[in-house]
């Protein structure tokens, strides 16, 4: 049987005196598992990615990741996992070899291990040929796959994939998936990750857990939650769960960079 990587339990989010913005959330992941987290834009999905990431502090309940509480043991649970921020987060004046090279050094890789390291996750992503070139010459699909190279430096537990494929074009996300699936199966790493792509999830999650209004409305496989809600596809379960009023997108470009500076540059020493 096997051992959750990811235990959340009553997890609740208020900002000042206003309805909570995640609201008694439990959920787990099994170590070594696929898990989607899906849910319409102001849902609570970023909030709640942002405890798991000790971005934000829960208001209460508890997260484990790794078996250590994010807002107990930061960097503990930073070492446990990697992410891929939806928004790009490279150093475009960079290599790809420098910004990998720079991503270990703030994680402390000893340089032997780093340097071993990036050229076996180079090969992974076929970049090697590409390591020497700047990335802001890179496609879109070479920069998400150098993102998910970068995540996975220090050999995180689990990685962390928020709408990876946002932007790509099908062949570019049918190729970043297959890598994620090597990696899941090669390497044991957990993956846990967003999408607004249900035939994404639908293909490539175990388990997928749906969040509205703060609250999980609805977990398990695919197929599961299409049985459970008596339609033929992932994105006419996800409809009848969730609605289909249009919600307004929290957050942006300049506040995930601003996650990524803050994650990362707590790692400098």
């Amino acid at each position: 049987m096997s051992m959750d990587i990811l235990a959340v339990e009553h997890l609740t989010k208020r900002f000042g005196e206003n309805p909570a913005v995640v609201n008694d959330v439990t959920f787990s992941v099994a170590q070594g598992s696929v898990f989607a987290f899906l849910g319409p834009n102001g849902a609570g999905k970023s909030t709640t990615l942002k405890m798991l990431t000790t971005l934000l502090r829960p208001t209460s309940g508890t997260i484990r990741v790794a078996g250590y509480d994010p807002a107990i043991h930061p960097d503990a649970v930073r070492r446990a996992f990697g992410i891929v921020f939806q928004d790009p987060s490279l150093d475009d004046d960079l290599t790809a070899l420098e910004n990998l090279e720079f991503h270990g050094i703030l994680y402390g890789v000893p340089k032997d291990t780093r340097r071993a390291r990036i050229q076996e996750l180079l090969v992974l992503v076929d970049l090697a040929d590409r390591k020497r070139g700047l990335v802001r010459e890179f496609s879109g699909g070479m920069k998400r796959r150098l993102e998910i190279a970068r995540g996975l430096l220090h050999h995180p537990q689990i990685l962390f994939l928020d709408e990876p494929t946002l932007g790509l074009d099908p062949q570019a996300r049918n190729h970043l998936w297959g890598h994620v699936r090597n990696l899941n199966r090669n390497e044991g790493v957990t993956v846990f990750f967003t999408t607004h792509y249900m035939e994404e999830a639908d293909n490539i999650a175990e388990r997928i857990a749906i969040i509205d209004h703060g609250r999980i409305v609805a977990e398990g496989s695919g197929q599961e939650l299409k049985d459970k809600t008596a339609t033929d596809s992932l994105e006419g379960a996800f409809l009848a769960l969730t609605g289909n009023t249009l919600r307004e997108e929290a957050g942006g470009s300049v506040d995930r960079l601003r996650q990524a500076r803050q994650l990362w540059g707590g790692r400098r020493r």
